[in-house]
């Protein structure tokens, strides 16, 4: 939402984020609870029967727990959303009371028509901002892909019993059926396979080969090992090996388990209704708060001031009033909310096009204030898929053997292939895979288990030898390997030679792989093999695996970097494979910090090593979010890119939230930017849109500001000299409406390159700077033109023909000086405005001349003008430009780009 001023950020909301602290807290402690106790205990506990749960059963839990839903954020009927909109801006408010005021109190139509001009624009303010998000909110919802419609349960149904009479009570049986998820509820028996999205969070009762991604929750790329036995071990939920989680998803094997928690008393849940809360207050809506409210305090000055002296000088109070009603309107940035909402509707259109979801306006511009990105690794730099980087022999050169009987014992495997072993057989060209099916047969295996972390195959070639194939854990395979193949010959496993390989496999781990080792032996024909087999095998080599990053991803970290964005890696997966990463991608790690020692500082030692830290690894989600917070106490202004559950609360602390096309429901909802496209490289284009967006909003602000400034100057002056109003309040009005109108347009126009050379931030002395060089310019020409009106022209006993005077020479000085203001260059030579600027800009000119000379000239209190005072006006507006372009160039030498 586009708040100028938000009053509800000033609500303490400290107890509600401790309140949903200590509920995951909560969650993860019952489900350690769980995953410590035997099957039977659990099913007690969690009063579920093996049979599964009856529909009577199911009907009271769903009472009890509710449906299996997460958090999400909790829309707002429209009314309300319009409304508040309108009521946390203070100019909203502020012109609502003046059109009350005008119209209550004005007498003639000019009154009433004023009146309703100040509240359309309010209206149209609003409706501009709340359509335009609504709109890219609509298409948010589209991307709620990541929770499976339905979940395959063990309920016990009754059904007739065969052959027995109509009138004989049914028999319960239990029976597989496919259910919607949100109508689980604790104590259902859930059967999970390959593919399958986990639907609550499970303890688990049988598991064969069963891996599961749960990168979402922890970071980590690599698949989990799960199984179905008690882990009294385990110091943390997440560490349980047999519980599966909400918002994690089967990679290969297959399960059965109990759910022992639905919703939102998932851990899923739990940290979900951590993110669906009030949004920090964002440096762009600090930025316009702060600049309304210095209007509003200048305006508090100087319309008393202008009241008094009309009051004091004509004593005519009523006029006096009604003219200082007009000022207050002159004085009030009164089109800034609409001209905010065109910029951020137009940035959020373009950014549309490039397949990115704006989903709060205001996003646009912090996505180009940011100086610092925060990212996380796994599916955001990453892939989050496994790739084959690497099948070496014992001394790390690459070797094609060893890839020859990986792929064999991959292949060959009868279970469920894992993401390793997708990678190794789509790391062997097409004419290897052929070459090896055609001279291997499968023989027999010896399947994984978690005792010996690794799974063989016997395979038996042409000539009828068989050879044992054994592939898994570094530690476990090389434990069962007598001999080592080295250049090509077999020489025994001494402890040099151990001490060789492992040194090897150790330096491939220290540059962020997998590395899984492979051993083989030909060995005798027998019937059938065991895991007594695996034994005085040869070892190989090993291969290794990566998680790689996105194609896209170094090039849009260079141009980040060379747009002044730093880049640091915010993960939950270790510190070894980020180093990595961040090599390949192009961050130079000078420094990095672990979870537990940014857990171990407190707040200002935290930000003082934010400055020189560029990975912080093994974080969960809590100390993400102090990272940022860090950073926001250092200055600066903070972008967060994650794409997991356990990246939410990040996503809500920074200043713009970005997400990508693969993220986590939850994720989704916390980001205010969405990226559809693969490639990263959008960044660089969003970070250009969003500062082209805060420079032509500041375009708008500082001619206003300027504008403005200088009118108080001339009018108190006026005020005070002349015996009648310097402007009838109907004629201010319509000042205003058209300069503003004429501003709608800057939207449209070009920004200076070197002013999108860097991250732009609001600046308010450097506005009340400009205001205060810039704005009394006009003044000194404003005068200029009272002198002529008065002593040349004779207006002295002509209040029509003063006032006429300076509305013209007002409209059309503010009007044209847009094109000087605009830029830092020298306009209409090194910089033109755009052709939409150009056409309001010069059809609002050429309407202020005409106005004087046209029917309608009566109803604003109007006269002809005199063809001497149009070449005076052409002199004036020559000579203020030129005057203003020499001013703003040694603003820029002294203070740099505007």
């Amino acid at each position: 939402m586009l708040d100028l001023f938000n009053f509800s950020m000033l609500i303490p909301n400290a107890a509600r984020e401790r309140g949903k602290g200590e509920a995951a807290a909560r969650a993860a402690a019952q489900l350690l609870d769980v995953a410590r106790r035997d099957d039977v205990h659990v099913l007690e506990k969690l009063d579920a029967v093996p049979d599964g749960l009856g529909a009577d059963a199911v009907e009271k839990r769903l009472e009890e727990f509710g449906p299996n839903i997460v958090a999400q954020e909790k829309k707002k009927p429209v009314l309300l959303q319009l409304l508040e909109r309108f009521i946390t801006n203070p100019i909203n408010i502020l012109l609502t009371v003046l059109a009350v005021i005008t119209w209550a109190t004005g007498s003639e139509l000019s009154d009433k028509i004023g009146a309703i001009i100040m509240f359309a624009m309010v209206v149209m303010a609003v409706f501009v901002a709340h359509f335009q998000e609504a709109r890219s909110s609509r298409a948010v919802e589209q991307l709620r892909r990541m929770v499976s419609n339905t979940a395959t349960v063990r309920r016990e149904v009754e059904e007739p019993e065969e052959g027995a009479d109509e009138d004989a009570p049914p028999r319960r049986v239990a029976k597989k059926l496919e259910v919607p998820i949100d109508g689980l509820v604790p104590g259902d028996i859930v059967y999970l396979s390959a593919g399958d999205m986990v639907p609550a969070d499970l303890r688990l009762l049988h598991a064969k080969d069963l891996f599961i991604n749960q990168a979402a929750l922890t970071g980590e790329s690599m698949p989990v090992e799960k199984f179905a036995a008690a882990d009294s071990d385990a110091k943390t939920a997440l560490e349980a090996r047999c519980l599966c989680f909400m918002g994690s998803n089967v990679v290969s094997g297959s399960a059965t388990g109990v759910i022992a928690a639905t919703g939102a008393g998932t851990y899923f849940g739990a940290l979900a209704g951590s993110l669906v809360g009030q949004r920090v207050e964002t440096s762009f809506d600090k930025g316009v708060s702060r600049f309304a409210w210095l209007m509003l305090r200048f305006m508090a000055v100087m319309v008393p001031v202008v009241f008094l002296i009309n009051g004091v000088t004509k004593h005519d109070w009523f006029e006096a009033f009604m003219f200082a009603v007009a000022v207050a309107v002159g004085l009030t940035p009164e089109m800034l909310p609409m001209i905010v909402a065109i910029n951020l509707a137009k940035g959020a259109l373009k950014m549309a096009r490039k397949d990115v979801i704006v989903k709060r306006l205001n996003a646009i511009q912090n996505f180009g204030a940011i100086d610092v990105l925060c990212t996380d690794k796994t599916g955001t730099l990453t892939q989050d898929r496994v790739i084959l980087e690497r099948h070496t022999d014992i001394r790390g050169d690459e070797d094609d053997a060893v890839l020859d009987f990986a792929w064999l014992n991959s292949f060959h495997q009868t279970g469920l292939k894992n993401l390793l072993d997708v990678a190794v057989l789509e790391g062997a060209s097409a004419q290897t895979a052929a070459r090896l099916h055609a001279t291997y047969a499968l023989v027999d295996e010896v399947p994984f288990d978690f005792s010996r972390r690794r799974m063989s195959v016997v395979v038996r070639d042409e000539s009828g030898r068989h050879f044992l194939i054994s592939k898994g854990a570094v530690a476990e395979t090389v434990a069962v390997c007598g001999h080592a193949r080295d250049a090509g010959e077999s020489v025994p496993m001494t402890p040099e030679k151990l001490a060789e390989v492992r040194a090897v496999s150790r330096d491939m781990n220290d540059d962020g792989f997998r590395v899984l080792a492979l051993g083989v032996r030909e060995i005798e024909v027998k019937p059938s093999y065991s895991r007594d087999d695996e034994k005085d095998l040869t070892l190989l080599g090993f291969i290794a695996f990566l998680d790689p990053p996105k194609d896209s991803a170094a090039d849009a970290i260079a141009a980040l970097n060379a747009n002044g964005v730093a880049v640091k890696i915010l993960t939950g997966d270790n510190d070894v494979v980020t180093r990595n990463v961040c090599r390949q991608v192009g961050i130079t790690v000078e420094n990095f910090l672990t979870g537990p020692k940014v857990e171990a500082m407190g707040d200002e030692e935290l930000t003082v090593a934010t400055r020189t830290t560029q990975v912080f690894a093994r974080l969960n989600p809590q100390q993400k979010v102090r990272v940022i917070q860090a950073l926001h106490r250092d200055g600066h202004v903070v972008g967060f890119l994650g794409d997991g559950i356990n990246d939410g609360p990040a996503l809500r602390a920074a200043d713009v939230g970005i997400s990508v096309d693969t993220a986590v429901d939850i994720a989704k909802e916390s980001a205010d930017i969405i990226l559809l496209e693969k490639s990263l490289m959008v960044l660089e284009e969003g970070v250009i849109e969003g500062r082209k967006v805060f420079g032509n909003v500041l375009k708008y602000i500082k001619m206003t500001a300027s504008s403005n400034f200088g009118n108080m100057f001339s009018m108190i002056g006026a005020s005070a000299l002349l015996p009648f109003l310097p402007m009838m309040p109907v004629q201010v009005l319509l000042n205003n409406l058209m300069y503003d109108f004429s501003q709608t347009a800057v939207a449209s126009d070009e920004v200076d390159a070197e002013y999108l050379a860097k991250p732009r931030q609001w600046d308010l002395k450097a506005i009340a700077r400009f205001m205060v060089c810039i704005g009394p310019i006009s003044s000194i020409f404003d005068y200029c033109t009272f002198a002529f009106m008065w002593f040349v022209l004779g207006a002295s006993a002509d209040a029509r023909l003063f006032q006429t005077g300076w509305f013209v020479e007002s409209l059309l000085s503010q009007t044209l000086i847009v094109h000087i203001i605009r830029t830092g260059r020298i306009p209409f030579l090194q910089s033109r405005a755009s052709l939409p600027l150009t056409v309001t800009s010069t059809a609002i000119c050429l309407a202020g001349m005409v106005l004087p000379f046209s029917p309608i000239a009566s109803w604003f209190g109007f006269v002809p003008l005199p063809g001497i005072y149009w070449l005076f006006l052409a002199a004036v507006i020559v000579v203020y430009m030129g005057l203003t372009q020499f001013v703003k160039s040694l603003m820029i030498r002294r203070f740099g780009v505007l």
